[in-house]
């Protein structure tokens, strides 16, 4: 028996061993391509347990880096992370290639918007989403319903989480269930109402189990939207109605998040009391040049993978791809006016 495949059968006996996979479906596994997007509290661990299944190439965007409020629910990340200054997918890269050094794992630190999504899930078998805002979730929603490819929602506030399994031309899609964005204000965020360690748990594992239902085309799938409550012990599934002409995705085909739009683009982050702003189409930053400049102006730290800028009571972490995240508001208005202020557009 080749040294290689007798490694494999060893790091994943157990699996193989569970009727529901076998030799077939672990191998359909090491051919597989997932894409986690986001690597916070549920992306962390549905990279965990992805990484663990043996997924032949894990892909892992994220946007952000590493705060002390994230130990408490995001298991891929330490205190020595913070202190090199890690952006999350970085950070959760290097963890992963240490516990399976057999497969591809691609850590991407970008925003993932409409300018990129489409290439960043090119080829997935299966899409899986850790992010924290509706608005991106959308996005994914629209780029995988356009390439027919399988992806799975999920999101945890306070105690309760929830899920679904949605497949383009099978199932309904993201926006049958929510039509349109709640007005801001009007829905808990983390900052409000937190987030029990357990209940991201919970959800992730449920997102992983689906997707290697999806990979190995065996077991059976969640069919309606699986909601939990941990904190009062409920556990439900709600039956999603069938797929409506009239739903702007699916239905009639109009993938309006994935229509480009110019200028800066700013969004709030949850749990950061943070804004991220964006600019289409930005040059990449030289972080050596950008100190030089903002030195006269306030405090600034950088490495290769972010820059730092304290200045005016403010606190601004840029990113080479010109994104910034401006700490201490959610106001994007005064995020923007910061941007320009220091950096330009």
């Amino acid at each position: 028996m080749d040294r290689e495949v007798a490694a494999d059968r060893e790091r994943y006996a157990r699996q193989i061993l569970f009727p529901g996979i076998g030799e077939e479906g672990q191998r359909k596994f090491l051919e597989a391509k997932a894409v986690v997007v986001g690597c916070g509290a549920l992306g962390s661990v549905i990279a965990n347990t992805l990484t663990r299944a043996g997924v032949g190439h894990l892909v892992i965007a994220d946007r952000d880096f590493i705060e002390l409020n994230n130990l408490q629910r995001q298991i891929l990340f330490d205190e020595k992370d913070i202190a090199r200054g890690l952006p999350k997918a970085i950070a959760a890269a290097e963890k992963l290639r240490r516990v399976n050094s057999s497969i591809r794992i691609e850590p991407l630190v970008t925003d993932v918007n409409f300018g990129n999504i489409e290439t960043l899930i090119q080829g997935a078998d299966v899409v899986l989403d850790g992010t924290d805002n509706l608005e991106t979730r959308y996005l994914i929603n629209d780029a995988c319903l356009k390439n027919g490819i399988p992806w799975i929602y999920g999101g945890v506030i306070a105690g309760y989480g929830m899920t679904m399994t949605i497949r383009p031309g099978k199932t309904p899609c993201l926006r049958c269930l929510f039509k349109e964005i709640p007005p801001p204000g009007t829905t808990a965020t983390c900052d409000t109402a937190g987030v029990l360690g357990p209940i991201v748990g919970v959800i992730a594992s449920i997102e992983s189990a689906e997707a290697m239902k999806l990979i190995t085309g065996r077991g059976r799938l969640n069919e309606g939207l699986i909601t939990v409550d941990l904190w009062e012990n409920r556990f439900d599934t709600i039956a999603i109605s069938e797929q409506t002409a009239d739903c702007p995705a699916c239905g009639r085909g109009e993938y309006e998040f994935l229509s480009a739009r110019e200028g800066i683009h700013t969004t709030s982050l949850c749990g950061h009391n943070a804004v991220q702003v964006s600019v289409k189409s930005a040059a990449r930053l030289d972080f050596t040049e950008l100190a030089r400049r903002l030195a006269p102006i306030g405090e600034v730290s950088f490495n290769e993978f972010m820059f730092r800028l304290k200045a005016d009571g403010h606190e601004m972490t840029l990113f080479p791809d010109a994104r910034a995240i401006v700490k201490g508001t959610t106001d994007e208005s005064e995020a923007k006016t910061l941007y320009a202020k220091y950096i330009g557009v």
